[in-house]
């Protein structure tokens, strides 16, 4: 029998389809580690079925669960002494809450002092519930910076040290974080927006009272659309030294900034799409995490000698990796054929996890399509040997400021085991293919990159691929927005719709949404529903509902901050009011489950949906 967040038994195992082991296998995340204890680590891992934050001690090899909550946690941070654990603690995936701590070691395993109980307790007394806007920790592990949002109060970043009240460091109306603490404690570095364009921020260094020591703006007063964010402070005690993000050529790139000094090293790395970057732990040199057409690889850059050196992974995806003491690199590694590995340099699996395992599913083509806007690069999937035209599913990503990638996911493969084709688009709003492909999208939001999921629905039809009669739109967050709205403008394209957590009601959505959310809206729209009625309506699912010919399916979750409830239930009202073909699924969570059994749920819905109004 399998218990609801348990894994299977065996003889379960052995009767269940490919599309649900994959899922139900065990993962884990990228172990972080603790700069002073290194053989201490936290990772988030499915193993009893909820996604949850488990302690790993390397030296024992003893692991720990940390956290049990029936929704599931994933924001998790490791004092850098390796002594404490802090968490996000919300309420049912609402993502309203507060920090709460626990020592890694549990009660009784040598833990001494005031603290010694091991339980959890709140973090940062004093400071009420809000939305998290970043958290750095010292390194004596009792004093922190957290960053907090609400829609009173805006961004706020206090100075939390154990046995005071928390010190306010800074506020403003509009969004802000924590970037990073400096190896000694003397330098807080912060994100913020306060010029207004919540897409490309703006950095500032304060000291511990809140007094600026530097500030780096490439916005030019919002005139120029340029974006700055911080990738850490050196890991040198009074090093000064500042690894940042900037976008001055056209995508993102590193380089290093002197607090201190004022001085700017431009590293100037000869590599196309984005690059990434964070320190070794000596400081000498550079991890750099290069991204180019929805793949990755990895580099070592010294300081010194400015000498890019390549560290070998195999061709896919890198979703994470980090430098440890010994010199060797640790990584988060898949393609859509292979699930998540951690791997070292070392030529080890670093954690695996015991259980099932996930099957593999099939490899990506790339395809590359002529749209309005430029070249867009499309994924493709389709079951092995299957000739077109086949029934075919547009799976939109999120974000919007995201993209799909050769890497594993396990909703994609569900649909390929079913027969279905695959294809997913980094449409225009998509991160890594320049600044310009991902700024493209403001004022007429939704509209544009429904052109380009146009275009490679005509080019899918065209060359054979997709059946034109069983042509399904999804997606989720964005991407269930993107599949609403394109159910409404482009009414004959579509055979069916299924929508999860989407932007139904573009208006009512931003009066409901989290405060980082109504200003990212108003970068990205000029304006608030008030100011510029005419672009929200332009934007809005709801203005198109009528429209709609296709059934539709909607999954929501009730706590939803991000895509509030109540908009989904006003596009809902409107689809019943003239006895539209469509189905409504709400479960207790927010933005997304934790839980595998519920999503593995979510998906037999969505396969279920599919199957009954797709023709034969």
């Amino acid at each position: 029998m399998t218990e609801s967040n348990g894994s299977p038994s065996p003889e379960r195992a052995g009767d269940m389809p490919d599309w649900e082991k994959r899922f139900r296998a065990p993962r884990v995340s990228l172990p972080d580690w603790a700069e002073d204890a290194p053989h201490r680590s936290l990772f988030v891992s499915n193993a009893t079925g909820t996604y949850e934050l488990y302690a790993w001690d390397r030296t024992t090899g003893e692991q720990r669960q940390v956290t049990d909550r029936p929704n599931g946690t994933t924001g998790g941070v490791l004092s850098p002494d390796g002594e404490w654990i802090w968490w996000f603690d919300d309420k049912d995936g609402d993502e309203f809450g507060i920090w709460r701590r626990q020592r890694f070691a549990p009660v009784g395993a040598g833990a001494t002092g005031p603290d010694a109980t091991g339980a959890d307790g709140p973090a940062a007394p004093g400071l009420e519930a809000s939305y998290p806007a970043g958290l750095a920790i010292g390194r004596d592990g009792r004093t922190a910076v957290v960053g907090r949002s609400t829609d009173q109060d805006g961004s706020t970043i206090h100075l939390v040290r154990a046995g005071q009240d928390p010190a306010e460091i800074y506020r403003h109306r509009e969004s802000a974080g924590v970037g990073d603490l400096s190896h000694d404690g003397s330098l807080i570095a912060i994100e913020h927006t306060e010029h207004g364009d919540a897409m490309h921020s703006a950095l500032r260094v304060l000291r511990p009272d809140g007094s600026t020591v530097a500030e780096l703006d490439d916005t030019k007063g919002g005139t120029v659309e340029l974006g700055l964010e911080v990738l850490g402070f050196a890991p040198v005690d009074g090093d000064a030294r500042l690894l940042i993000g900037h976008q001055r050529r056209g995508r993102w790139e590193p380089l290093v900034w002197d607090v201190a000094s004022g001085e700017e090293t431009d590293l100037a790395l000869e590599l196309p799409g984005d690059v990434a970057a964070e320190w070794y732990p000596d400081g000498s040199a550079l991890l750099v995490v290069h991204s180019f057409e929805a793949r990755s690889e990895l580099f070592r850059y010294d300081l010194s000698t400015r000498e890019l050196v390549r560290v070998p992974t195999p061709l896919g995806s890198v979703s994470g990796a980090t430098a440890r003491p010994d010199g060797s690199v640790e990584y988060l590694w898949s393609s859509a054929a292979e699930p998540p590995v951690v791997r070292s340099t070392s030529g080890r699996v670093v954690l695996d996890p015991p259980g099932m395992r996930s099957p593999g599913s099939v490899p990506v083509e790339d395809v590359w399509v002529q749209g309005p806007g430029g070249r867009i690069h499309a994924l493709v999937q389709k079951p092995a040997g299957a000739r077109g035209p086949l029934p075919t599913v547009f799976d939109i990503h999120g974000g919007p400021t995201w993209h799909d990638s050769d890497s594993f996911a396990a909703g994609p493969a569900a649909w390929v085991d079913h027969g279905y084709a695959v294809v997913r688009i980094n449409y225009r709003g998509s991160t890594g293919y320049g600044r310009e492909w991902t700024d493209a999208l403001k004022h007429r939001v939704g509209l544009i990159e429904l052109e380009d999921i146009a275009a490679v629905r005509e080019w899918a039809v065209s060359s054979g691929l997709a059946d034109p009669e069983r042509l399904v739109l999804t997606g989720g967050s964005w991407g269930g927005y993107l599949t609403l709205l394109g159910l409404g403008t482009q009414p004959d394209a579509w055979t069916i719709g299924i929508a999860a957590v989407p932007v139904a009601d573009y208006v009512t959505a931003y009066h409901d949404e989290m405060e980082a959310l109504k200003a990212m809206d108003r970068t990205l729209l000029g304006g608030t529903p008030e100011e510029v009625p005419e672009r929200f309506e332009a934007s809005s699912p709801l203005t198109y509902v009528d429209a709609v010919k296709a059934p539709v399916y909607i999954s929501a979750g009730v706590n939803d901050p991000r895509c509030p409830i109540r908009q989904v239930e006003n596009y809902v009202d409107r689809l019943a009011a003239r006895d539209a073909v469509h189905e409504v699924y709400r479960y207790d969570a927010g933005h997304g489950s934790l839980v595998v059994d519920e999503r593995i749920k979510q998906v037999r819905l969505e396969l279920d949906f599919a199957e009954r109004h797709l023709p034969r």
